[in-house]
Order: structure tokens, then C-alpha cells, then sequence
């Protein structure tokens, strides 16, 4: 379903992927793993067009789009939920939900849709009333899941999912990621979690300074002394680092 051939992308002066390839079949579900700046969600934003390639080819269901703009990309299938969640927080979660659905052909469908994301997260039902910015983190990452969900994505683009929740919600968020790929829909997982990430995906790559270092499948991966001397545990410590108190991880 996609292709990045020898990709080339960075901001301003600074190169940050230098000739990155992957490829990732239709239905499947690949992880992106790699220490902090090491590339990741640069290839995610090469792949939903917020950052500019530089040379090489990013191609869906064989067609180059190098030079299709962010927005047509939603509309052709490719939808990123991005680190941080970016929600507008003086929206409600139906509003947010609604302006999710504003373009045909799944402003038809957007009643359904709706119901569909409270089926995903019922958490959001009882929230729909609620503005994103009074949510806890967890429930402002399912938002900005089911946000995404709402344009209808063949090929979804999950960026560190679970950065900064509590335990429970991590797993709610890897369940719903489950649930989601059940459904066809084809997954790149961007993940801090690594062993949860590898154990659930087809496949894997892991990124290192813009560069792929390692690719297999996630037991594979999992089983690789490579990966778990020089990578596992190296970032399992990181994102130990990087998690909030335990009193601020807020369900």
C-alpha cells in the first residue's frame, strides 16, 4: 500500500532521513521504533505531506504523491494522529468529531462514524459534551484517535500513541489499536512501548540517526540480540525518563 524509495527530508538546513526505504503491505500493522530524534515522525510527516521530500519517492497503491498536498493525502486515505494530539481545545468532543467529517464523501456518513467512535471509546461517550482541554491525557489521545478515525483512513499513522498515560490507558489505546487493525484498516505505529509495539506488529523497522538499522518482524526483533542490547533496553530506559510522576499520569 506504501513505499518510501530512498526518501531524503529535514527542515531548513538539516537533513534528518537520509535515504530511508520501507514498504508496508495493505492490512498490515508496522512499527516505526528508534530512540529520540532519530527520524520518526519525520517519516510520518513525509508520509501525510507536512514535511517536504527532498529526493527520493513516497508512493500509495503504487502512485507517486511527492507533490500531493496534506489535505488531498486525508482524502485519499492517509490520516496522521500526531505526537501531542493537537486537539483544538475549546471544542467539545462531538465538535471535535464533527469538524473531523467536513469534507465529502464521509460528511454523509458522519452520524454513523460518531457512533462507531463512541463504540471504539465509550469513555467518549460519557465526554461528548466536554471541552478537549478539561480531559485527561488518556482521554484526550482517544479523541485524537477517534479525530482521525473520522475521515474514514485506509492507512492510519499512530505517532507515539501512549506518550506520557498512565499504565491502564496505555493498554486501552494498544487494545483499540487491535480492534482497529481487526478491521482491515492498516496500521503504522510510531511507539515508545517497545515490546508491546513488536509483539503486536507484522512487521518492524527500527530508525537510528535517519537511517534504517535494523527491519524484521516483531518477534523477530524481539529475539535479535541486536536489538535487544543495543536498542531494547536503551530505550525502555528512555521512555522511563521521559514518563510524567506517577501522580500526573492522569488515566
Amino acid at each position: 500500500m506504501l513505499d518510501l524509495v530512498d526518501v531524503r527530508a529535514g527542515y531548513g538546513d538539516a537533513e534528518v532521513l537520509h535515504g530511508i526505504s520501507i514498504s508496508i503491505r495493505a492490512g498490515s500493522l508496522v512499527a516505526l521504533v528508534g530512540g529520540n530524534s532519530a527520524g520518526k515522525s519525520t517519516i510520518a510527516g513525509v508520509i501525510a505531506g507536512t514535511v517536504p521530500v527532498r529526493s527520493g519517492h513516497v508512493k500509495f497503491n503504487g502512485v507517486v504523491i511527492n507533490a500531493v498536498p496534506a489535505y488531498q493525502r486525508v482524502r485519499s486515505g492517509i490520516v496522521l494522529v500526531p505526537e501531542g494530539r493537537k486537539l483544538f481545545p475549546q471544542l467539545s468532543v462531538e465538535e471535535t468529531l464533527t469538524a473531523s467529517s467536513a469534507f465529502d464523501p464521509v460528511r454523509a456518513q458522519r452520524r454513523r462514524n460518531v457512533d462507531r467512535m463512541y463504540a471504539l471509546f465509550p469513555r467518549l461517550h460519557e465526554r461528548r459534551r466536554q471541552l478537549a482541554e478539561t480531559m485527561s491525557g488518556g482521554e484526550q489521545q482517544m479523541l485524537a484517535i477517534a479525530r482521525g478515525l473520522m475521515s474514514e483512513p485506509r492507512f492510519l499513522i499512530l505517532d507515539e500513541p501512549s506518550l506520557g498515560l498512565a499504565p491502564k490507558m496505555v493498554e486501552q489505546i494498544f487494545e483499540a489499536t487491535t480492534a482497529l487493525r481487526k478491521q482491515d484498516l492498516t496500521i503504522l505505529l510510531i511507539e515508545q512501548h517497545l515490546k508491546e509495539a513488536l509483539k503486536r506488529c507484522d512487521y518492524a523497522y527500527v530508525v537510528e540517526n535517519g537511517t534504517i538499522a535494523l527491519e524484521g518482524s516483531g518477534a523477530e526483533l524481539l529475539a535479535d540480540v541486536r536489538t535487544r542490547e543495543a536498542y531494547l533496553g536503551k530505550l525502555d530506559r528512555q521512555r522511563v525518563l521521559d514518563a510524567p510522576a506517577s501522580n500526573s499520569a492522569l488515566p
